[in-house]
Formats: C-alpha cells, sequence, structure tokens
C-alpha cells in the first residue's frame, strides 16, 4: 500500500486494553482498509486522539487508568469526533452516562461484525458531514429541513411544532442514540427533564403519522430504557 494512499483512509482509533480485542480489530479493520491506530489505556486514547486526529474513536469503558466516561468527557471538551462504545457493561444507566458524555453509539460485547461495520460507516459519514444536507429520505420517509415539509410514500403530512421540532432533532443526529435526557432538554428545557411522558406521548404521536405500522417502527428505533435512534 502506497504511503499516499495510506495517508488518505479513514483513521480509527480503537481503545481497549484486552489484546484479543486489538488483535481482532486489526484483523477486521486492515482487511477493509482502513488506517488503525490502537491504544490500552485512557491517557494514551487523549494523546491519540489529540495527535491522530481520527475520524472516529472505538471506546471500551473498562479501562486501567481512566474511566471510559471520563474519556469521553475530556476529548468532547475539544473535538466532535464519532465515539463508538463497545462495553461488556450493558446496564441501561452504564448506557446513558455514556451517551449523555457524548457517545454517539453503544454497542455491548459480544458483537456482530456486520453490525459493528455499519455502525462504523455510520459514524463515518457523519464525521465529513458537518452541517445536515437539507433534504433527509430513509425509505418512504422524507424531510426537507429547508422548506419545513414531512412527507410519506409521497404524500405530505402535517405535524404539530413540537413533533416537527422532535423529527427535526432526530434527522440532525440520525443514526445516533439520543437519550432520554438529551432529547426533553433540547426540545423542552432543563425544567422537563423529570417529566418523560412528554417525550413518549410525542413519539408516539409521530410514529403515528409517519410509521407504516406505529407498532413496529422502522424509522424511530427504541433503544430499550436509553432513548431513540431514527434510521439512517
Amino acid at each position: 500500500m502506497s504511503d499516499e494512499k495510506a495517508t488518505n483512509l479513514p483513521r480509527i482509533l480503537v481503545v481497549d486494553d484486552e489484546a484479543a480485542i486489538r488483535r481482532f480489530f486489526h484483523t477486521i479493520l486492515n482487511a477493509r482498509e482502513f488506517s488503525l491506530h490502537l491504544a490500552e489505556t485512557g491517557h494514551a486514547a487523549l494523546a491519540a486522539a489529540a495527535t491522530v486526529r481520527p475520524d472516529i474513536i472505538i471506546l471500551d469503558l473498562g479501562l486501567p487508568d481512566l474511566d471510559g466516561v471520563e474519556v469521553i468527557r475530556r476529548i468532547r471538551e475539544w473535538s466532535t469526533v464519532p465515539i463508538i462504545v463497545l462495553s461488556v457493561r450493558d446496564r441501561e444507566d452504564d448506557k446513558v452516562k455514556a451517551l449523555d458524555a457524548g457517545a454517539d453509539d453503544y454497542l455491548t460485547k459480544p458483537f456482530g461484525i456486520s453490525e459493528l461495520l455499519a455502525r462504523i460507516r455510520v459514524a463515518l459519514r457523519r464525521s465529513v458531514q458537518q452541517l445536515p444536507e437539507p433534504l433527509f429520505t430513509c425509505g418512504d420517509l422524507e424531510v426537507d429541513l429547508a422548506r419545513r415539509r414531512v412527507s410519506v410514500g409521497g404524500g405530505e403530512i402535517q405535524l404539530t411544532p413540537t413533533e416537527y421540532d422532535l423529527l427535526r432533532l432526530l434527522v440532525n443526529h440520525s443514526g445516533r442514540v439520543m437519550t432520554h435526557g438529551q432529547i426533553l432538554k433540547q426540545i423542552w428545557g432543563l425544567a422537563y427533564l423529570e417529566q418523560p411522558h412528554l417525550l413518549r406521548v410525542n413519539i408516539s404521536n409521530l410514529r403515528h403519522k409517519i410509521e407504516a405500522d406505529p407498532s413496529r417502527p422502522r424509522h424511530i428505533i427504541t433503544e430499550p430504557g436509553v432513548g431513540y435512534r431514527l434510521r439512517e
């Protein structure tokens, strides 16, 4: 591989203290032409994030020196690089803490290679797209952000102002898990953080307008106990 080609490859920083996991990433990512960088500790991750300037960071939470959530917080002080958490911690509060700290996605170990690569592709698209496209499409759903128009199957639908703001927020973070707290704060404000029923009601109403079968949604995906994600 030429130096020029290597320079143009997407840079992925994997932070994990398990040698077996690092070897696993070396195998699957190098085979798919990524520029892979490895770190074993939180402090090494912070240094590598500053010097390598990765396009994506894949981060384990259980590091020997710093908790992964603290690593996320420190990186978020100066960078918007997409961060995918991979962890054996599967409790809802662990997921919420990581996402609230600034992680973009969360996968629990063990995970499927196909799902991991799909999440990486989503994160890569986000890393090179600083501003959302004015027209978002996913299957039969079309959201024209410039004209504030929403259509399903070619037919325009009417949303309340709150429903539209909620959908626009999910569009602007499509593919990313947004916690209940993040959504409540941005749509209703800090005073409503303890009123999740507002979010549930509006998500239900929105699904009835944009989903073919609201009981089996294809667009707005529930992350149980954590929040919601708009499928890209």
